[in-house]
């Protein structure tokens, strides 16, 4: 081997830099050929032992999404030319240092992206544990990381610059006070921004809300410094990225994974339309299907409460008839749960709220299937002139405020001349008469 490389030199002697660049190609070749061995064999192999073991299951084929050990393995080429560097003839000393430092940053750069990956999948692991919810060790390892790779960035900068390692870190040690209060705000940033990277809190689409920096739209950029929101009227707020760790905000994008958008309204009934119904009425609700199996229920309810108060002797005032209300109620929890466009599987419900001044709530609270906004809108809509337009079939009324004066009164007041005197007014007795007012 010795002479063949002798005589191939001795053939390149006539053109300069012809045997140097020949054989930095074998050593870029040999580097090559070593990833090429470790990642298609070795990695192989030892990937088909693993399988071979318990340990090669679902958790393993994680680990290998993670590629640890693939990341780990781009450790192998760094390394040969890293040695072989030296072995090329007619480089410069000082080529040679810098490849050299090159191949060293790398490799410890690589080294720390497989630790970190690494990190990962035992934290993965560890969520799948019934109690990681309880004591959970992301913050732990998200600290490690951060500590890692500062030393890290400090290792590498101290192999370019040919400097040793505790001496750039003394050195920044001393520095740190200035360094924390020229760049303060870009290092709450950073973190900030490393933080919300790691733990998804905000991605780009999601609609966030946040009053105290007139922020409720959707996030349309993430930066280091800033994170640009598109609010509903078109204009753009752009709020600190530090805030969004320091401050309290509303992220909307569970509702729209979570498959439901709230319902949370209420009609406000005139107490004085509430009264038990009549056998009558009762048995005319039974042209609603949806009522035929609560009317039964509660006829047999009825039935063998009042037989029990029978059996006592109570007065019949004692007795428990149907409203108009809990039937309405009834009726509007039914329509509910058979309505294509309100999702069964979240909670659903019909309550009456306390009593106001402006009548007596009947809260709907359900969720709709589409969560987008038109489409909820739509819904909601829906059901609720549905249930306006059927409230006379149950003899109730809706509150509202209005005037109790005839509306003709009112324009025939305006309509009269001012030259015109009005007609007496008068006053109502209690018999039904009318009589001039004093």
């Amino acid at each position: 081997m010795r002479q063949q490389l002798d005589h191939l030199q001795a053939v390149l002697a006539p053109y300069p830099w012809a045997y140097t660049l020949v054989v930095l190609a074998g050593l870029l070749l040999a580097a090559w050929l070593a990833n090429w061995v470790t990642k298609r064999v070795l990695l192989r192999g030892l990937l088909r032992v693993l399988r071979a073991t318990p340990l090669g299951g679902r958790d393993h084929n994680h680990a290998v999404q993670l590629r640890v050990i693939p990341r780990l393995a781009n450790v192998v080429p760094a390394l040969v030319i890293s040695a072989g560097i030296g072995v090329v003839p007619d480089l410069p000393p000082e080529v040679v240092t810098v490849v050299r430092a090159l191949c060293q940053a790398f490799v410890v750069l690589t080294v720390a992206l497989s630790v970190s990956r690494l990190l990962d999948t035992i934290n993965h692991a560890y969520e799948r544990r019934p109690d990681a919810q309880n004591k959970p060790i992301k913050g732990y390892f998200q600290v490690v990381k951060i500590i890692m790779f500062v030393l890290v960035g400090i290792s590498i900068i101290a192999t370019l610059i040919g400097a040793q390692f505790l001496h750039i870190l003394t050195g920044l040690g001393a520095m740190t006070a200035v360094l924390m209060l020229i760049f303060q705000d870009t290092i709450l940033s950073l973190v900030a921004s490393v933080q919300i990277s790691n733990d998804g809190r905000v991605r780009i689409g999601d609609w966030i809300e946040m009053p105290s920096q007139n922020a409720d739209g959707d996030v349309i950029d993430i930066a280091l410094h800033t994170i640009t929101v598109r609010n509903w009227d078109r204009t753009v707020t752009t709020v600190p990225t530090k805030k969004l760790v320091s401050d309290a905000f509303k992220n909307w994008r569970p509702m729209f994974e979570g498959g439901g958008r709230r319902i949370k309204r209420a009609l406000f009934l005139d107490q004085h339309s509430v009264r038990f119904l009549e056998p009558d009425e009762v048995a005319r609700f039974r042209r609603f299907v949806l009522l035929d199996d609560y009317l039964d229920e509660k006829a047999r309810e009825l039935e063998a409460w009042n037989a029990k108060l029978a059996e006592r002797g109570a007065e019949p005032v004692n007795a428990r008839r149907v409203t108009n209300l809990g039937t309405f109620r009834a009726y509007v929890n039914h329509y509910l749960r058979n309505h294509p466009g309100i999702n069964q599987d979240l909670i659903l419900l019909v309550r009456q709220l306390q009593p106001t001044a402006q009548g007596l709530p009947l809260e709907i609270y359900c969720f709709t299937s589409d969560t987008g906004w038109v489409g909820h809108e739509n819904t909601q809509s829906d059901i609720f002139d549905h249930l306006i337009a059927l409230l006379p079939e149950f003899g109730l009324k809706l509150f509202q405020d209005n005037s109790d004066a005839p509306l003709e009164v009112n324009l025939h007041q305006a309509d009269t001349p001012a030259d015109v005197s009005p007609p007496p007014a008068t006053a109502r007795l209690p018999g039904g008469d009318a009589s001039p007012a004093a």
